[in-house]
């Protein structure tokens, strides 16, 4: 019974430092263009580029759309995203494990 506390005292704990570097920490990031948008500047292509068919999605350039500060909105951008990759990894693991049973004891 100890080493199922200890694996979850150690996913909470995982998740709780991740929401806490996506909300606070990432506002701290790089500014600087990503390498892609680098290279594409320094060759001369970079005014050809066109938005992504997501661009005027609610989280679309590391940030929540209609949140007027700029650190709040990449930090909650962070955190949502946190959320829901923790969700759909949870998730499929409990669908993998769901069929499988309980696991054997050694």
């Amino acid at each position: 019974m100890s080493r199922r506390l200890s694996v979850t005292v150690f996913i909470v704990l995982g998740l709780l430092v991740s929401l806490l570097i996506a909300g606070i920490v990432s506002h701290y990031a790089s500014a600087s263009p990503d390498g892609l948008e680098f290279v594409a500047e320094q060759e001369g292509f970079l005014d050809t580029a066109q938005d992504s068919a997501v661009a005027g999605s609610p989280l679309a350039d590391y940030g929540i759309a209609g949140v007027g500060d700029p650190r709040l909105s990449v930090g909650l951008a962070g955190i949502l995203g946190v959320i829901v990759t923790a969700a759909v990894g949870f998730g499929l693991f409990w669908l993998l494990l769901r069929g499988r049973g309980t696991p054997a004891r050694r």
